[in-house]
């Protein structure tokens, strides 16, 4: 699977990377062995960036990741993880934790500070097991920005230039947020969720000209805009941002979805393949949670789609003017 560089630095990443979120357990309960089989599959379809978060399950998603990771050549995969949230243990008290369905055993305290990001690095080197972080991102800053600016980052640049991590930024669902980063620091790549995607453009007013002006990398996650473009067809309940999808994007995933049937070729291929036409663009991140979900998302991922599609998405006024696509 093809790699690309992100930034200026030596770190590179496979076009389709792992998503970690799943792992922790997100909306549904998921045991271990289901979760290694998922990263095993990642493993052995070429896959070689993994993301994932003390977040994402107050620390379910870095301990499985690092489960199999520590195992594998360290210089044949990149891992990713995040900064802003530092878990305190708590009594579940039979409770289950917020959006994973795990038990409650910790508590998320936002921190941005330098102290707090080097907790958080050194609290997750050690859930993981491994002895380095490839890209550290501060993670969900959209309401507390000014904090992760004045401390974050600099923290974030003091362990780039010490070595202990090889490229630092964010990741937001806020392109707005994440173009000022890029415009006021030294960061080397965003991830920006949901905000790329054949549904969503937004991030073409500012964040990816911003990004290829600077020279910093762009991994668009949430491609599938958690739902509504992960099927051939949007069905029933289909989401957009984890919440009900509305008519009118529904009516607009039928369209694109039309104009890809014309052409055998089916809505997820599109939706992994349209971020990476832009040249800012390393790499997409789509989160996974089986074994079966791997397969049948690299196997999509492979699929070439033919340039008269992007002509006929744009012929329906379904693709931005400023898109680049073949």
């Amino acid at each position: 699977m093809r790699r690309n560089r992100l930034g200026t630095t030596d770190v590179h990443v496979t076009e389709l990377g792992f998503g970690g979120g799943p792992l922790g357990g997100l909306f549904a309960p998921l045991d271990d062995e289901t979760a290694a089989g998922a990263l095993e599959a990642a493993w052995d379809s070429g896959i070689r960036y993994f993301d994932t978060s003390p977040h994402y399950g107050i620390g379910h998603s870095e301990r499985r990741t690092g489960a199999l990771l520590r195992d594998r050549p360290r210089e044949e995969f990149t891992l990713s993880t995040k900064v802003g949230r530092l878990l305190v243990p708590q009594d579940p008290a039979g409770r289950t934790d917020e959006s994973f369905a795990v038990p409650a055993t910790h508590r998320r305290v936002w921190d941005f500070t330098r102290d707090g990001v080097l907790r958080s690095v050194a609290d997750s080197l050690e859930r993981m097991g491994v002895d380095r972080i490839d890209v550290l991102f501060l993670h969900d800053a959209e309401e507390r920005f000014e904090d992760a600016l004045r401390e974050g980052y600099p923290a974030l640049a003091e362990l780039r230039a010490q070595g202990v991590v090889g490229a630092i930024g964010a990741g937001m669902y806020h392109p707005g947020k994440l173009s000022r980063l890029v415009r006021e620091s030294d960061v080397d790549v965003v991830m920006l969720s949901g905000r790329y995607t054949l549904l969503d453009h937004s991030a073409l007013d500012e964040l990816l000209p911003a990004c290829t002006d600077r020279g910093v990398s762009v991994l668009a996650a949430s491609v599938f805009n958690s739902g509504l473009l992960a099927t051939a067809r949007p069905t029933e309940g289909s989401t957009f941002d984890y919440a009900p999808a509305a008519p009118g994007l529904v009516r607009r995933a039928h369209r694109i979805a039309d104009v890809c049937e014309a052409h055998g070729v089916t809505l997820p291929q599109l939706a992994m393949a349209f971020p990476l036409r832009h040249p800012a663009v390393a790499g997409i991140v789509v989160g996974m949670r089986s074994a079966e979900e791997v397969r049948s998302n690299t196997a999509a991922f492979g699929v070439e789609i033919p340039a008269r599609l992007w002509d006929d998405l744009r012929g329906e006024g379904l693709l931005d003017e400023r898109a680049p696509v073949p």
